[in-house]
């Protein structure tokens, strides 16, 4: 364990480490002030403890469970449990995840990598079509061949056996009484279903979610899912063994490797042998806080500390939140970060992810001053740290995760984002959940100008993702914010974004979260359509930037602490509320 009183010094001279215990008692520095935002969903303000959740039944549940003094953890698993019955496009136990645990007490902080892997039979040209080409993301996606072994629910177990403090079968009851009992169909989960063209062709799914004619329910009809409240009854008297053996596994490898057009090669040895990896989170500091996140096989964490320390030599705080000059600025740190992400940044396991070096002050004061507040440089080069790797083909792909944050009344907090990858993973149910398509977030081509691209498909490989559950501390270590959400590879942009409000501007979190979008992936600059964002156009055009309008549909759960209240905030773009007492 490195803790903060030894590493102090270190990082108020700028270094960035990989830390797995914070604390110290160093004084901190007068906060910043900055301009304000406006939001959409009230804010939510609590004493003891808070979640914020992508649908109100889930924070319900969650916050049921602390009021009855479970833990932070707890509350998660029970939200959790919940999403995957009145969210299913976004997340389940069909998936993978990655969670960050404070520890109020001693102030540690741990990550647990819950990321799904490549079944053993996989190979590097897995989505290569006879030809050798890449098969259309889709065609990849809707099949078998995209379904990675699920880690949500090892995951979920091993936080519960170091955090948990009520009975894990206890944790099933709220989803399970939803699921027999039933639940309104949810205007948004209604409009992706009217969108959706592939899911029909799972007859589980068509049963569940469609009409005779094949089209979707209306909002509001009263969903009942008792095949999912069956799997979660053996889940919850047997344990996440019941999940990765037996009947219920033999069931997910059989609807796998069925697919009707590219069946894919799970095997029940993969499934019985995943582990959850408990690793060190990324943490550095940016102005008077310090920012945690996770380690790869996520580039969330690293991306974002890196647009941070990218940014910190110039004023943002005297910026307004949609100024043209904050735009470009920061744009141009993502071009940069996300060029570094696209060379560098995979699964440890496998290769060599060069995690100090893309963290070190010195690297990043350079890669900072290509920075140029009158032009845009254009696409970036990765920065040179002596790896022969080849860039991943530039790819757009449908995206659908679910973040939850939660504080308890020890001042033990979780940020949990889990996904099944695209809207409604693989398109095959079983047991009442989906199956993730994870596997579509590896490079489809292993090798290009014959170097190998680090984020290549191989055997028990997990493939890289943007996921970037965030803590914010203060410089004694105390806990300042927790935060998160999805959107795919733009994650890195939305939560960037959410800590520099938070931090620079001092915007509760409600506002934060409500912010109108930019982001910019080593590409055009993306900024969010139907928003304020939209005028910031003419002004980046005239810097050099490319510029797409784009939907951007993130889902930020924030929650700050601050004079002893617990504040929360649910992005409006989604259907996430916060609920604490």
């Amino acid at each position: 364990m490195v803790r903060w009183a030894e590493a102090g010094r270190g990082m108020l001279a700028g270094a960035w480490l990989v830390l797995s215990s914070v604390g110290c008692a160093i004084a901190p520095a007068p906060e910043p002030e900055g301009p304000g935002g406006g939001g959409t969903k009230a804010e939510a303000a609590a004493s003891r403890h808070m979640i914020v959740a992508a649908n109100p039944l889930a924070a319900e549940a969650g916050r049921a469970i602390l009021r009855q003094g479970g833990s932070a953890v707890d509350a998660a698993i029970a939200a959790q449990l919940v999403l995957n019955l009145v969210e299913p496009q976004s997340s389940g136990i069909g998936g993978g995840g990655f969670l960050l645990h404070f520890e109020g007490a001693s102030g540690r902080i741990e990550a647990y990598d819950g990321r799904e892997t490549a079944p053993a039979a996989a190979e590097p040209g897995l989505f290569l079509d006879a030809s050798g080409a890449p098969l259309p993301f889709l065609d990849a996606a809707a099949s078998g061949l995209s379904v990675g072994v699920p880690g949500l629910l090892r995951l979920l177990e091993r936080a519960h056996e170091r955090h948990g403090r009520m009975a894990w079968e206890r944790l099933f009851e709220p989803a399970i009484e939803l699921a027999e009992e039933g639940f309104a169909l949810s205007p948004r989960l209604h409009a992706l279903l009217a969108e959706e063209e592939r899911l029909q062709r799972d007859p589980e799914a068509l049963g569940l979610y469609f009409d005779a004619a094949g089209e979707p329910l209306p909002v509001g009809t009263l969903i009942r899912n008792p095949m999912l409240a069956e799997t979660f009854r053996a889940i919850a008297t047997g344990g996440a063994e019941a999940f990765y053996s037996g009947v219920l596994a033999q069931s997910v490898v059989e609807a796998v490797s069925a697919h009707p057009e590219r069946p894919g090669r799970l095997a029940l040895g993969d499934l019985s042998s995943y582990r959850t990896i408990l690793r060190d989170p990324v943490c550095g500091p940016y102005r008077v806080f310090i920012v945690c996140g996770m380690p790869p096989p996520s580039s969330g964490g690293i991306a974002v500390l890196q647009i941070l320390a990218l940014l910190e030599r110039f004023p943002i705080g005297q910026e307004a939140p949609l100024s043209p000059n904050f735009a470009h600025l920061f744009a141009e740190a993502g071009r940069l970060a996300f060029a570094d992400r696209g060379r560098y940044l995979a699964d440890p396991d496998h290769v060599e992810v060069p995690v100090a070096r893309l963290l070190d002050p010195a690297y990043l004061a350079r890669r900072s001053q290509l920075i140029r507040p009158d032009r845009s440089l254009g696409k970036a080069q990765p920065g040179d740290l002596l790896l022969s790797r080849a860039d991943p083909a530039p790819r757009v792909e449908p995206i659908s995760t679910s973040h939850l944050s939660v504080v308890d009344d020890e001042g033990n907090a979780v940020a949990l984002t889990s996904s099944i990858e695209s809207g409604f993973g693989s398109r095959i149910e079983v047991g009442g959940f989906l199956l993730n398509n994870q596997l579509t977030d590896f490079s489809f081509e292993p090798i290009r100008d014959g170097v190998l691209v680090a984020n290549s498909v191989a055997p028990g490989k997990r493939p890289l993702s943007s996921m970037a559950p965030t803590f914010v501390l203060d410089r004694d270590g105390s806990l300042v914010a927790v935060l998160g959400s999805p959107g795919g590879s733009a994650i890195i942009a939305y939560v960037a974004q959410a800590v520099i409000a938070l931090g620079d501007w001092r915007m509760p979190p409600d506002e934060a979260a409500a912010l109108p979008h930019l982001a910019n992936r080593n590409g055009p600059t993306d900024l969010e359509k139907n928003t304020a964002a939209e005028a910031l156009a003419p002004a980046l055009i005239a810097l050099g930037h490319e510029v797409r309008l784009s939907q951007m549909t993130s889902g930020l759960h924030i929650i700050r602490i601050e004079g002893g209240r617990i504040l929360g905030g649910a992005d409006p773009r989604r259907e996430g509320v916060a609920l604490g007492d």
